[in-house]
């Protein structure tokens, strides 16, 4: 599976496509504001864009869903617990330099297995930066994707509305430091890291 990474918008948001050449299929991670250079990549190799994914809801994670669902069609998955964020700029934009988002539809995922590029995706729930946030976890290429939960040597603010520090650490613990060691994190911002990096130097985790 490859891996690319585009930075879009204002706040320097990861926007990763996993595509598999093999059955000429990809899949957008959290594609924020202005993503025509994602549509570009995806027009240039031919693939088909099977699904979005978004590890919340947060206007600088989702601002490029709706012109992306336009061009290529693709299912929107998304947690639906940040929706109690209702009008707020976090969900709707108008602040950060982000415009107001085009609404857009989207499946509500829970925990549990889904199949896509041809391999399993494990849909994780891990609130605390939001109430809805998503990891996607890709175990057969030991990828994560975090959004703003685990950073490289951070975790996620969670002094904006419905953030919960304390039930933050709790669920990254909990849910995603039990990977393997080896497994590749890809957050919402900054830098790749691994699990094993974080258990052993973040200074939330590290013993």
């Amino acid at each position: 599976m490859i891996i690319h990474s585009f930075i879009l918008g204002p706040l320097s948001t990861n926007c990763w496509v996993l595509a598999e050449k093999d059955i000429g299929e990809a899949v957008v991670v959290d594609p924020g504001l202005r993503p025509q250079p994602v549509l570009d990549y995806l027009a240039r190799f031919r693939y088909r864009t099977t699904h979005i994914l978004l590890t919340h809801l947060h206007a600088d994670h989702a601002a490029g869903v709706a012109p992306l669902v336009s061009a290529t069609g693709a299912t929107v998955l998304a947690g639906d617990g940040d929706q109690a964020l209702g009008c707020d700029p976090l969900l709707c934009g108008g602040q950060w330099g982000l415009p107001l988002i085009e609404p857009f539809a989207f499946t509500p995922a829970g925990p549990g297995r889904l199949f896509l590029l041809g391999q399993p995706c494990l849909a994780i729930p891990v609130p605390g930066h939001s109430p809805g946030s998503l990891c996607w976890h890709f175990p057969a290429v030991s990828a994560v994707f975090t959004g703003d939960t685990l950073f490289k040597g951070t975790v996620g603010r969670t002094d904006r509305p419905l953030g919960d520090g304390a039930l933050l650490l709790q669920n990254i613990r909990a849910r995603l430091l039990i990977l393997p060691d080896d497994t590749d994190v890809y957050p919402g911002h900054g830098e790749p890291t691994t699990i094993g990096a974080e258990k052993a130097a973040n200074p939330f985790f590290r013993e």
